[in-house]
């Protein structure tokens, strides 16, 4: 064949050439009208929903962005914000939501956009199925309700400015009409038959008690003095006018409020049904089913989730058994509180950093403050817990202990993983890193945040085994890791018992002697507990048992490929969504790589 000629290749390049632009201009121009728009027409759609959302009261927008003038967010008048049982507004502004986003075009998103829209639609498509239901709320509690955190949330308002300060002073006039709303809701309830039993009145009431009892004082007093001192930009005179002023709105709005929350709350005692699930009530199995969906992230049928718990409890209970058995001496041993070192928080947050990344991936170092819980709040608030810094500062990041709760050096260690390394602290500052869009940092699904570090938890246990001389730690550790597992799962299978089948305190209490729990106060003060909680205990043990599964579904189909630090960086980087938005990921990225 002869070859072509010098004029006639030249000619073919120019061709080649021209068609190359051409093609790269059409491409382009797909790519800029229909693509990049679609997605930046989507990133603009959730900043405005994130700026809206945000605002709706200081506390939030205060514990969301430490700077919103900076994201161009202004700054409302300081407010709580109000409790109301009207949500038309907000159940109307849901589905205005939901509509727009099935408005964007799936395909032309970033892959990281689709996954902010399938959470965003999941949530807001949930947060509608409220209407009707929301008399079965209830804002207040002995340990987890809004008059029991909020002292903390004041305690831990971060001074950035001095525009923090006065925000600060004037959320404390407003706790006053912030109660009364609260009140006027609890009314509501009581008028509808739906009020708190006359049990967990007292309880909270002897919580309101506790806070209120030595006014002057107070460690909200003492902590306010130390922030400014720690602010460091203004005189000491200017220091004690500000400790002055603060000490008369707490004594003259703060405790007032309290006192008078206690007393409305007192005018309604008898009203309200003895201790009872909600299932006892209109719709409260419903409300229950939106608590699975919008608390604990799970959109799988109760029946499912009985089941895989029940499967759970024989496999620990199996694995615990074969323990013993090889050692009989080791149920005793789980006692003796000389077996793992004692440690300071602070040590044993460095050096869970240096265990877990056998297991984890490496993130930023970060500092952390320990707290303790003021003695007068002791035996209200959790063992521990750790407060989530503002997303454009990623601090101060700050774990709270409860020294009441800490029997052992084992207990402490473990609680720290869960709170700390490799758990809440790891995982909300590893998610930081993938600077996420702000409104991914404020939806988010607390079964995913609680079940991550109840699966770390379990990792926790095992670098305490370690750490230790004796000879059998590792299968100490392991039964105790197996003991709290099989608790956490009665307790789940419980709630479900007590808020979805409507079982009485005497039934609930049969179940648990099935299960050794012969003492009739230990069994009343679970019931009390999973009757003020619903769905608690599974925003932390079903959270738990999707993560394992997730391991084990990815394990199966990674075969002799699978890495489980690379396993915990999917689910670090994807961050805390629905579990079905979660699974749908996951799995398309192991199902993919099988392939």
């Amino acid at each position: 064949m002869p070859s072509k000629s010098p004029h006639l290749k030249k000619s073919l390049k120019i061709a080649v050439s021209l068609i190359f632009v051409l093609f790269f201009g059409i491409f382009t121009g797909y790519l800029t009208n229909y693509v990049l728009s679609e997605n930046a027409r989507f990133e603009s759609f959730t900043k405005k929903v994130f700026e809206k959302e945000v605002s709706q009261n200081t506390l939030t927008l205060h514990y969301s962005l430490a700077y919103p003038e900076k994201h161009g967010i202004c700054r409302n008048a300081p407010s709580l914000g109000t409790i109301s049982s009207d949500i038309s507004e907000t159940i109307s502004k849901c589905r205005e939501y939901e509509a727009a986003l099935k408005d964007f075009s799936y395909s032309r998103l970033s892959e990281e956009n689709q996954l902010t829209l399938d959470t965003l639609l999941l949530y807001y498509h949930t947060e509608c199925s409220l209407e009707g239901l929301s008399l079965l709320e209830e804002p207040l509690g002995p340990g987890l309700g809004i008059q029991a955190q909020l002292p903390v949330l004041l305690a831990e308002y971060a001074f950035h400015r001095d525009q923090d300060i006065s925000d600060y002073l004037n959320l404390l006039t407003g706790i006053r009409p912030y109660f009364q709303s609260i009140l006027a809701f609890e009314q509501e309830k009581s008028a509808a038959g739906l009020f708190m039993s006359d049990t967990t009145l007292d309880r909270i009431l002897e919580q309101c008690s506790a806070f209120i009892r030595n006014p002057e004082s107070n460690y909200m007093l003492e902590i306010f003095s130390q922030k400014l001192t720690e602010y460091g930009k203004l005189s000491d005179k200017e220091m004690e006018r500000l400790n002055e002023t603060h000490k008369k709105i707490f004594l003259n709005e703060v405790i007032p409020a309290y006192r008078e929350l206690m007393e409305g709350l007192s005018a309604l005692r008898g009203t309200g049904k003895s201790s009872r699930g909600l299932a006892g009530f209109e719709g409260g199995q419903q409300y229950y089913l939106y608590l699975l969906k919008s608390q604990v992230g799970s959109y799988v049928p109760v029946p499912q989730i009985e089941k895989r718990l029940l499967k759970q409890l024989l496999l620990d209970s199996k694995e615990a058994s074969e323990i013993l058995k090889k050692d009989s001496s080791l149920s005793a041993l789980m006692k003796d509180n000389t077996l793992f070192p004692d440690m300071e928080p602070e040590d044993i947050l460095e050096t869970l950093k240096t265990k877990m990344q056998e297991d984890f991936p490496e993130t930023d170092e970060t500092a952390c403050g320990i707290r303790y819980i003021h003695n007068s709040m002791e035996d209200f608030l959790s063992p521990a817990f750790y407060l989530t810094p503002p997303l454009d500062t990623c601090s101060p990041n700050v774990i709270y202990i409860n020294r009441s709760s800490q029997s052992s050096p084992l207990e402490l260690f473990t609680t720290l993983g869960h709170e700390g390394y490799p758990g809440h602290l790891y995982q909300t500052v590893f998610f930081s890193r993938q600077n996420p869009s702000g409104i991914r940092c404020l939806i988010t699904s607390s079964g995913y945040i609680e079940g991550w570090a109840t699966y770390t938890e379990s990792y926790a246990y095992r670098y305490a085994g370690e750490l230790s001389d004796s000879g059998n730690a590792a299968e100490i550790a392991r039964l105790s890791w197996l003991n709290r597992s099989i608790n956490l799962c009665i307790y789940s299978l419980l709630d479900i018992g007590i808020h979805y089948r409507g079982w009485s305190q005497a039934q609930a209490a049969d179940f648990l002697k099935a299960f050794g729990i012969q003492d009739e106060k230990t069994a009343q003060n679970i019931f009390q507990y999973i009757v003020e909680t619903p769905a608690n205990y599974l925003k932390y043990y079903w959270g738990y048992l999707n993560f394992l599964d997730l391991k084990n579904y990815c394990k199966k189909a990674a075969g002799d490929d699978f890495d489980l630090k690379e396993f915990h960086r999917k689910l670090l980087e994807i961050g805390p969504v629905q579990f079905p938005v979660l699974e749908k990921y996951m799995r398309r990225e192991y199902t993919s790589a099988a392939e």
